[in-house]
């Protein structure tokens, strides 16, 4: 491939396990993340010269677990910024994975263009014997210089899988194969060639009310985790640090103890919109099963898990202040 048909990426820098670095070559868990810069990063993986014209950007320099609104924010307006650019084809994000699905979603919901953004961490740091850093980006880069990218939204490459933000998943600590999709991956990386099976159903990117260069703050939205034994305290800690929302990620299918229902119902009364989701991780919570939802005038998540639902709620917020119309938000989304 000659260097004038090779696609322009920018690989932005945040921190996180793929800029890590441990003690030894055996502490794949236990190591420092966010030591490495993203040149030092890019430098690991001289291939992906021939996949692309690369030029690289240290944004944040962080674990993915401090992350809040304002980077995300910071970070998707800096991406909108470079997809209008004509010399820019796509965005590569490395991002530390513990919150990589929610920054993922929320650039997924919010960004304004077709062109491919593909957000990319590691399980283990560069410095552990079978790190996935090095092949991980490499595909990253691949997926996002590919034509077959265009249009699909913000994708996570992991563990040879394209995923898309809005079902992805991280559902273990330390294993490879830490990054689940509820239906599957939309597709797979194989020798060095993106396959597409599948295409994101739900409105994103172009299809949405959002646009990250419009968006100035978000509206604060809590998570409330049910528990056996779990009482009202909970929900009246959450009213009292002032947040706008509160995702309620209750048993089974939304199910709420009775105990605390009425405190939920107060805080509606009081102008905070309530969100029944499911801790479980998959599956629908329908709308007046197990609660009277019309009559408490709350709402249901879909099939969303509680961690997305904040995010997609606390969008919805910015535009609505109906509980019909938000619904509709969590129906399309």
């Amino acid at each position: 491939m000659s260097s004038a048909r090779k696609n322009n990426i920018v690989l932005i820098g945040t921190g996180g396990t793929i800029a890590g670095r441990g003690e030894s070559e055996v502490n794949a868990s236990a190591y420092d993340c966010s030591i490495l810069s993203i040149g030092d990063i890019l430098a690991d993986v001289p291939s992906a010269a021939s996949i692309a014209n690369i030029r690289t950007e240290q944004l944040l320099q962080m674990g993915s677990e401090n992350f809040g609104n304002e980077h995300l924010l910071l970070l998707g307006k800096r991406i909108s910024s470079l997809l209008k650019r004509h010399d820019v084809d796509g965005v590569v994000v490395t991002h530390g994975t513990d919150t990589i699905d929610e920054t993922a979603y929320f650039l997924h919901l919010t960004l304004k263009s077709y062109k491919p953004v593909v957000v990319v961490g590691a399980m283990r740091p560069p410095s552990a014997l079978s790190s996935d850093g090095p092949l991980n980006l490499y595909n990253a880069i691949l997926v996002a210089a590919n034509p077959l990218s265009f249009g699909k939204g913000t994708l996570v490459v992991s563990n040879d899988e394209i995923h898309t933000a809005r079902d992805v998943l991280k559902s273990s600590t330390f294993k490879l194969e830490a990054f689940r999709s509820p239906y599957g991956p939309l597709g797979y990386v194989v020798e060095g060639r993106p396959i597409f099976f599948r295409l994101p159903a739900r409105r994103h990117t172009i299809e949405t009310e959002w646009s990250i260069d419009d968006i100035a703050a978000m509206p604060d939205v809590g998570i409330v985790y049910a528990h056996g034994g779990v009482d009202a305290n909970s929900v009246n800690a959450m009213l009292n640090s002032g947040v706008g929302g509160i995702v309620y990620a209750a048993t089974g299918n939304g199910n709420i103890a009775a105990r605390i229902v009425d405190a939920l119902v107060q805080a509606r009364r009081r102008g905070i919109h309530i969100v029944r989701a499911s801790r479980t991780g998959s599956g629908l919570v329908i709308r007046n099963a197990a609660q009277p939802d019309d009559e408490y005038d709350w709402l249901v998540v879909d099939d969303q898990v509680p961690h997305k639902a904040r995010i997609l709620l606390a969008l919805a917020m910015t535009h609505h202040i109906h509980t019909e119309q938000i619904q509709d938000v969590f129906r399309n989304y």
